[in-house]
């Protein structure tokens, strides 16, 4: 008897023990998440006209994925996203932007086109910018979000005032939700 009731304590021990451990793991991706978002804007060459995403598996290996037009924000985001506590592998898929004077003046013109519309400029002015704008062999595309439709629709149509722009994709989300 007092077998059975050792075995039915260590039973019970392990099944708590079990329990415990499964709500730790529904809690480590967001707080993974968390960190490896954080440690991507601390990168310092990360500016406007960089996008870098990720998504993380459940073995905690990060892919990264996006544009920047900086070799160095390409190996940097892949090392200091290596160092998070918690991540055991990143594959970088992040793509390098061409360089050229083309690209270059549409990035231009298009900063400072939003830069000058109406209230449009609040969100390029921080240092990690809520908008993202990304210019690829002439086509641009918006990333990041806007506090509102009208903010929304608003960028989307002075993005497409640019000239020289072939195509713009707006890929902003108003309030944390995707517009589709």
């Amino acid at each position: 008897m007092k077998r059975l009731t050792n075995l039915f304590a260590i039973f019970t021990i392990l099944a708590s023990l079990s329990i415990s451990a499964v709500s730790i793991n529904a809690q480590a991706p967001a707080e993974l998440e968390k960190q490896v978002a954080k440690s991507i804007l601390k990168i310092p060459r990360y500016e406007v006209f960089d996008h870098i995403d990720f998504s993380i598996d459940n073995n905690g290996v990060v892919m990264l994925t996006g544009k920047v037009r900086n070799a160095i924000n390409k190996s940097d985001a892949e090392g200091y996203v290596k160092h998070v506590k918690g991540v055991t592998g990143v594959v970088n898929k992040i793509e390098l932007l061409p360089l050229g004077s083309f690209d270059e003046q549409i990035r231009r013109d298009l900063y400072r086109t939003i830069s000058n519309a109406g209230g449009l400029s609040r969100y390029l002015w921080t240092v990690n910018p809520d908008v993202r704008l990304i210019v690829d062999r002439g086509h641009i595309t918006l990333e990041g979000s806007v506090y509102n439709m009208g903010d929304y629709n608003h960028m989307n149509i002075v993005a497409r005032s640019v000239p020289g722009a072939f195509s713009v994709t707006n890929n902003l989300k108003v309030g944390g939700e995707a517009i589709r």
